[in-house]
C-alpha cells in the first residue's frame, strides 16, 4: 500500500471536579511521508483552553492544559495520507528499551514460561509469530475484564482482556525470549465497537513489524497515535495534578476504501 487517508477524530467530556493538569494523547503522530489536516477544540464552561503540543518518540504529540472545574469538551479531528510504514532501522537505544521489564509488561517474571514455550524457535519472527498465536488462542476478549492495574502476569493467569492486556502479555513474553517490543495507540479502521487500540511492535531483522493479537482490525489500516513501553506511556488521558472524570468518549476512524484483508501472518509496518 503505497499511500492510504484516513479520517480520524475523538469528541470527550468531561468533569472537572478540582483544577486540573492534562495531557491528552489523541492526535496522530506526525507521518514522515503524508499531509495532515487537522482540528483540536478544547472547551471549558469559562471559554476556549489553549493546550501546548509535546512532541514525543517516533513522531507521537501530547497536549498539555490546565483547565478550572467544570464541564470540558474535546473535539478533535483530522485527515491524514501517510506513504508506506517506516522502513527506518531500529536503533541500538531503541532496542535497549524495547528489551526492558516495564510496568505493565514484566518479561522477568515470565522469562520460565515464555522460554519453554516459545525459547526454542530458532527466528525472532517465529518466535514472535507463534507468541501471538498462541495469545490470540488461549486469552479471551471480554469487555470490561481488566482493571488500571492489570499487567502481563494478571492476564496470563486469568485468560481474558482487552486489547491492551493482549498487547501487554504480547510483549512481554516477546521480551522475555529477547525480542525487543513495544506498544502502539492507534486509531483502527474497522474495529467494533470503536475504541482507542493498542498494538505492538516488534523488531523483527532490525525493522519495527506491527502485530495485533485480538485480530480486530486490519494493520494495514492502523493509525499510529503514540509509542511507548507499555500502557503507562500510551493513555490517551492522563491527570499530572487535580482531578476531573471522563464522562463520555466517542471515537471514529474510517480509511479511505476498501479494508485490507488480514491473515496476521504477514509482516506488516506501521506509518
Amino acid at each position: 500500500m503505497d499511500h492510504a487517508q484516513s479520517q480520524v477524530g475523538c469528541t470527550l467530556t468531561l468533569d472537572v471536579t478540582a483544577p486540573a493538569g492534562v495531557v491528552l494523547q489523541i492526535a496522530p503522530a506526525r507521518p514522515s511521508a503524508g499531509d495532515l489536516d487537522e482540528r483540536l477544540d478544547i472547551v471549558g464552561d469559562t471559554g476556549p483552553v489553549h493546550a501546548t503540543e509535546l512532541a514525543g518518540p517516533v513522531g507521537g504529540r501530547s497536549h498539555l492544559f490546565r483547565v478550572g472545574p467544570g464541564k470540558l469538551t474535546v473535539e478533535y479531528r483530522a485527515t491524514l495520507t501517510t506513504g508506506a510504514g517506516s522502513t527506518g532501522r531500529v536503533g541500538d537505544a531503541e532496542r535497549v528499551e524495547a528489551l526492558r521489564p516495564s510496568r505493565y509488561c514484566p518479561s522477568d517474571r515470565l522469562a520460565g514460561f515464555a522460554q519453554s514455550h516459545f525459547g526454542d524457535l530458532p527466528s525472532a519472527g517465529q518466535r514472535v509469530r507463534a507468541i501471538n498465536d498462541y495469545v490470540w488462542r488461549h486469552i479471551a476478549y471480554v469487555s470490561g475484564a481488566s482493571g488500571p492495574t492489570t499487567d502481563a502476569l494478571d492476564t496470563l493467569l486469568g485468560g481474558q482482556g482487552v486489547c491492551r492486556d493482549f498487547a501487554h502479555l504480547v510483549a512481554a513474553l516477546c521480551r522475555a525470549v529477547d525480542v525487543p517490543a513495544r506498544i502502539a495507540a492507534v486509531y483502527a479502521p474497522g474495529l467494533s465497537p470503536m475504541d482507542f487500540h493498542a498494538v505492538v511492535e516488534t523488531d523483527i531483522d532490525g525493522r519495527w513489524q506491527v502485530w495485533d493479537a485480538t485480530r480486530l482490525a486490519p494493520r494495514q489500516s492502523l493509525v499510529r497515535i503514540t509509542t511507548g513501553r507499555d500502557a503507562a506511556d500510551i493513555a490517551f488521558c492522563t491527570v499530572i495534578d487535580g482531578r476531573l472524570d471522563l464522562d463520555t468518549l466517542e471515537i471514529r476512524a474510517v480509511s479511505g476504501g476498501d479494508l485490507a484483508l488480514d491473515d496476521h501472518e504477514r509482516l506488516v509496518t506501521l506509518a
